[in-house]
């Protein structure tokens, strides 16, 4: 069987080794190549403990004062604000707490199936020596923002997640140099991540032609079904195979549309700055869930990034929320040396339910769709491509895939 992926990234790849290990034929289509989107400068984190979902009431209550910032930890650029009204009407529908318990469910599984997957792919790709356990430390400023976060804890207690509260005294210990405007932590041991998102898909990419798989640079303009397959139209040839995946990213809901299918995928633009290594003494990934940002600790260096801009795929990139979020974390951390970054954004393919799409086409049952991980595509890889792979060989999926249906909008 023939199988041509769209997407190289981080989705892209793992569904592609997983497809190769079944004994089909993959070949992958990308408008850049390999480890050119999302995948290239996220903050590498395996968030296995992540699992409420944005749209939330939380979200709410803060959205308001966020917004009133243009460059706080969310944003809606106003040349894009008539253009998102729509997904934003259903990212507010999914705030409920029916939808959002309904979501966590959902969530979990996918969040327990991927981790379970994780290392046994990691080895099979030979990429077991990048994983690293460091964990995670989200710090408060205030006992009030601390209780503010304890329902999301207890949520996560009743679904297994270990995590420990801390007062300032032991999170000095976990990770010196705090500022002590930080007088609460909570430790997340479960929350892994990777030496370096970049070289991670490029060594994924390496092991796909290694076992004989094709990457072409090509930009794919539409799908049309056959009886018995997919004609993949690109900016070159028109190309044909048995069974499609579309895993795009943040540009999925395109090449989807010339399907007949409207799916409301959006973009959260997130930007970061890419440190020297020896920028901190970093233990473990720190979030600062107030700010929206957190700092990570990489093989190639101390990357500080996250925050939430809702632009789209055509507005030009706006660092200064680079240098906004690079001046708290010096603040936050007086240590960090920030002279030197590098700057860069990027887009997150993001669903109003903080799910992503996962399951055949409605138009052909040849075409299976793996996109809108939001800013958890990393995190969720290996499951999804489980699941991608089952599909593609006609086995029942680990997981109920109903939450995650493209069709469920």
């Amino acid at each position: 069987m023939k199988v041509i992926v769209i997407g190289a990234g981080v989705i892209g790849l793992s569904a592609a080794l997983m497809a190769q290990a079944r004994g089909l034929s993959v070949t992958v289509v990308d408008r850049e190549g390999p480890a050119a989107g999302a995948s290239a400068g996220n903050a590498g984190a395996f968030a296995f403990t992540d699992i409420l979902p944005l749209a939330s009431p939380g979200i709410l209550k803060k959205a308001p004062k966020w917004l009133l910032d243009p460059l706080g930890p969310l944003t809606i650029p106003p040349a894009y604000a008539l253009q998102i009204t729509p997904w934003l009407y259903r990212f507010w529908r999914a705030c409920s707490p029916r939808a959002v318990a309904a979501s966590t469910t959902a969530q979990t599984a996918l969040m327990d199936l991927s981790r379970a997957e994780l290392e046994p792919f990691l080895g099979a790709t030979g990429t077991l020596g990048m994983l690293r356990k460091d964990g995670n430390l989200q710090v408060y400023e205030s006992e009030a923002e601390f209780r503010a976060s304890l329902p999301g804890w207890d949520a996560r207690t009743s679904h297994g997640i270990a995590f420990q509260h801390m007062d300032a005294a032991e999170m000095a210990d976990l990770q010196p140099g705090l500022s002590p405007r930080f007088i609460k932590g909570t430790f997340t041991p479960g929350w892994w991540s990777i030496a370096d998102s970049k070289l991670y898909v490029q060594a994924l990419a390496d092991q796909f032609r290694t076992q004989g798989g094709t990457i072409l640079r090509a930009e794919v303009t539409g799908l049309k079904p056959q009886d018995t397959g997919v004609s993949i139209h690109t900016t070159g040839e028109t190309l044909t195979a048995d069974k499609v995946v579309l895993a795009a990213g943040a540009f999925s809901h395109r090449i989807a549309a010339t399907l007949g299918e409207r799916i409301p995928l959006e973009t959260e633009r997130g930007y970061n700055t890419t440190l020297h290594p020896d920028a901190l003494d970093l233990r473990c990934q720190v979030t600062f869930g107030g700010h929206g940002f957190v700092i990570s600790r990489l093989s190639t260096g101390i990357r500080v990034g996250g925050a939430v801009e809702l632009g789209g795929l055509s507005l030009p990139p706006n660092y200064k929320r680079s240098e906004a979020m690079l001046k708290k974390a010096k603040a936050f951390m007086p240590d960090l040396k920030t002279e030197g970054g590098n700057q860069w954004m990027g887009f997150r393919p993001s669903l109003p339910d903080s799910l992503p799409a996962i399951g055949r086409a409605k138009a052909s049952p040849h075409v299976v769709y793996a996109f809108g991980h939001g800013h958890l595509g990393l995190t969720q890889s290996a499951g999804t491509a489980r699941i991608v792979a089952d599909l593609l060989t006609d086995r029942t999926p680990p997981i109920n895939l109903v939450p995650f249906s493209p069709q469920r909008f």
